[in-house]
């Protein structure tokens, strides 16, 4: 007999994600455990430790400081409803020391913008770029560093899961480039020994194949020969001037391991060279599969959201749902704009506004979402425009274009300011599409952190 869940599991792929989505979103606000009467918890952040960008120590980025402040709050503290409105409800506020910020959507979401960061430089260890980057493949994409790992770097892959989930719930799209190996240990799914392998490391794809595909001895003579001249190896124990390799390969990290006992003094030969490749295979996909890490991430976001979700999901629907989309839809953010204080869509400097936002490349437009709502990616999509009886924008939709403050000035001198906590651009009335794309990049590129609001 098959349980609902397990049915769910096999019936997965026949379920439009969007029906997953409502589903999903009923649960979590079905298992909201912090009520109205109890205070957010507060975490207070200090800017000057990462000033100028460049963080001394990991102590002193922001995921290692909420983390510390975080740790003594229970996780049922952080589980609230899904953010909605125009007030949403995180899961903790932010006070950042020496800032005066009006609001807390516009911090907590700069404060996520800030960790993604941090999690995908060398600030933080817990996240290591895809070793096929170096051969031009799958750049600027990660996987959880495959090493040993000590109490404290548990709790922080701990606090890493507890982040996911609580990004699942205040609606804000993670700007993380995960592989797609680490969502599919994350929803529980196998890995894939040829295609996994390939999108994590094509080198050592190739060098496996290279082993399983040499037709005769000659042929390994001289494979063993090429390896050997690359990495100093020594010669066969049996035959003195013959180039060997020895079960042994370097992990993900940089360091040689023995892939049996004895490894190192074990040649690869004829008999045992598929012994060797299924060895060095096995070893990138245990790192890929890193048990231990997924298990720690696992348990931090199993304490935000029921873990129960995860299979009527699959691993690109999982990624959608927390990472959103790495670009932006100018025809679905135009449609979820509104225009305040007698403004109109059909005034002229509101037109040069949206040509000048399709003048842009995906790399501005991004820099443009983080100038007006301190988060790099938004939502895809929006109850509003489903026709659902919930008629309450996902944040931090709608964006809000208004007139600039004060009327002292001409208008082509003035900059444009934001209030990120409400998305509203506060646009002045620029005479020409000239002026238009050059205060815009002016303002995407001199004021990547506004935090007005």
């Amino acid at each position: 007999m098959f349980n609902i869940a397990a049915l769910l599991c096999e019936a997965k792929g026949l379920i439009f994600y969007d029906t997953k989505v409502t589903v999903m979103n009923r649960v979590l606000n079905a298992t909201v455990q912090r009520t109205a009467d109890h205070a957010a918890p507060e975490i207070t952040l200090d800017p000057l430790e990462i000033v100028g960008g460049e963080i001394r120590s990991s102590e002193n980025t922001y995921f290692c400081q909420a983390a510390r402040q975080l740790s003594c709050v229970p996780s049922s503290q952080l589980c609230v409803k899904l953010a909605s409105g125009g007030d949403p409800t995180y899961a903790f506020n932010i006070r950042f020391t020496g800032e005066e910020v009006h609001g807390t959507s516009g911090s907590f979401r700069h404060f996520l913008w800030q960790v993604c960061k941090e999690l995908q430089s060398s600030a933080l260890s817990l996240l290591l770029p895809c070793p096929s980057a170096s051969a031009n493949r799958n750049k600027g994409k990660y996987i959880l560093t495959p090493c040993p790992i000590s109490y404290a770097e548990e709790q922080l892959l701990h606090f890493f899961g507890q982040l996911l989930g609580i990004a699942i719930r205040a609606d804000v799209p993670l700007p993380l480039d995960l592989l797609g190996s680490f969502w599919k240990g994350l929803v529980g799914e196998p890995l894939d020994p040829e295609q996994d392998l390939q999108e994590a490391d094509v080198l050592t794809y190739n060098y496996v194949k290279k082993f399983e595909n040499v037709a005769d001895e000659s042929e390994l003579e001289a494979l063993c020969a090429e390896i050997s001249s690359q990495h100093h190896s020594g010669e066969s124990p049996e035959s003195p001037s013959r180039p060997c390799c020895t079960f042994t390969y370097y992990t993900m990290t940089g360091e040689e391991v023995e892939l049996c006992q004895g490894g190192r003094s074990f040649t690869v030969s004829w008999e045992n060279k598929d012994v060797y490749a299924r060895a060095v295979r096995s070893l990138r996909l245990r790192e890929l599969q890193n048990l231990e890490c997924m298990t720690a991430v696992r348990a931090g976001l199993g304490s935000i959201i029921p873990l129960q979700l995860l299979t009527m999901l699959s691993p690109l629907e999982i990624e959608l749902r927390t990472c959103g989309l790495p670009y932006i839809n100018l025809e679905f953010l135009k449609a979820h704009t509104m225009y305040q204080v007698g403004l109109m869509e059909t005034d002229q400097h509101i037109e040069f506004f949206w040509t000048a936002l399709e003048m842009f490349t995906q790399e501005e437009l991004c820099k443009f979402i983080k100038f007006a709502c301190n988060q790099e990616r938004i939502p895809f999509t929006c109850p509003c425009r489903d026709g659902g009886p919930d008629t309450a924008h996902v944040p931090p939709y709608p964006m809000k274009i208004a007139p600039p403050d004060g009327a002292a000035g001409q208008s082509d001198s003035r900059y444009i300011r934001v209030e990120t906590c409400m998305f509203m651009v506060k646009l002045p009335q620029y005479t020409s599409l000239d002026v238009m794309l050059e205060k815009l990049r002016y303002a995407i590129h001199y004021r990547e952190d506004p935090l007005s609001g």
